[in-house]
């Protein structure tokens, strides 16, 4: 097996593929800001670093065949844009001439669905269709994903590196500690989506993206994406069944897009005067509009990526963030 770094390790996705590596046996390096319990019980080694400076992110490098690029921020705040630019984009093109002169010659990037899975209708879309532009500009998180993809793999092919891109839709399970991905379950948990959106959710669980994420370190195609969801469902029938799984009664109120943006719209405004984060805001009001329904069979063909039954997603969701919450209370 072989000595792999793993940037973004103590992020939701990199714990759980941080432990399926160390599984298939490869010698793993995590870089990260801070330690994680997790991984030290893996035996990762963890460099504390950044990929956007320091000399740490070469002594991460040495001595590895690949690295698996998953350092990021989630953030649905405009004002966060250009850190999120500056972490996905030059953060990228860092970590990608550092590989070059250590030798270093694959990279598999962690991307996100959204970066062409997004549609305003009702479409289920694959790896052919265009990164969705017009759709997601006025959203910081997608917008800069999109330009590190085609960065990654400009950048990478003039380097000489190969490069993998892995599309996860929303990612759910257990784990995820920092709430990067599963804080609107905790919100529905906690009661407070009071209005069924219009749309439609793919999800994954992040122990089948970390698999597949894995397996793309020898059976990935360099220049190639791979979309990674499980179901494809309308945000009506996500809720109700995630009312189910939580004997929590589902949202049922349905508003016009128009009522819907301007109550967003205002409760924000309300709360970033009070210098409090809002339970709502306009940009998720906005992509909740939209359908976000992916085919992931290019996947399952090449990687192997299979989804589990969504439902035992949910399940082992729920549980965990009630956890999580009954320990805060």
């Amino acid at each position: 097996m072989t000595a792999v770094l793993v940037t973004g390790a103590t992020g939701f996705l990199g714990e759980h593929l941080c432990g399926v590596l160390v599984e298939q046996g490869h010698t793993v390096r995590g870089l990260a800001r801070s330690r994680s319990h997790v991984l030290a019980d893996l035996g990762v080694e963890h460099v504390r670093g950044d990929v956007t400076a320091g000399p740490e992110l070469d002594h991460g490098l040495a001595g590895v065949s690949a690295v698996f690029h998953l350092a990021g921020a989630v953030s649905r705040d405009p004002t966060d844009a250009q850190r999120m630019m500056r972490l996905h984009v030059d953060g990228t093109r860092r970590v990608l001439e550092r590989m070059a002169a250590a030798g270093v010659k694959r990279m598999i990037l962690a991307s996100t669905s959204g970066t062409i899975g997004v549609s305003k209708d009702e479409a289920i879309l694959d790896e052919s269709a265009p990164y969705a532009e017009e759709i997601v500009a006025g959203w910081p998180y997608y917008a800069s994903k999109i330009y590190q993809e085609r960065l990654a793999f400009e950048h990478g092919a003039r380097l000489g590196i190969e490069v993998v891109s892995i599309n996860p839709s929303l990612l759910l399970g257990p784990g995820d500690r920092r709430l990067s991905s599963t804080g609107d379950v905790r919100k529905f948990l906690k009661k407070q989506i009071p209005v069924v959106p219009p749309g439609g959710i793919s999800f994954v669980d992040a122990r089948d993206a970390a698999l597949a994420t894995a397996a793309a370190l020898e059976r990935g195609r360099a220049g190639e994406r791979y979309l990674l969801g499980g179901p494809n469902w309308t945000f009506k029938e996500f809720f109700q069944r995630l009312g189910r799984v939580a004997h929590v009664g589902p949202p049922r109120l349905a508003l016009p897009s128009a009522w819907n943006r301007f109550g967003a719209s205002l409760v924000e405004e309300l709360y970033r005067w009070r210098d409090r984060e809002p339970p709502v805001d306009r940009i998720s009001v906005e992509m909740a509009e939209h359908y976000w329904w992916i085919d992931s069979s290019k996947a399952a063909a090449e990687l192997g990526f299979e989804a589990r039954d969504p439902q035992l997603t949910l399940v082992d969701t729920v549980a965990y963030l009630r956890r999580g919450i009954d320990d805060a209370s």
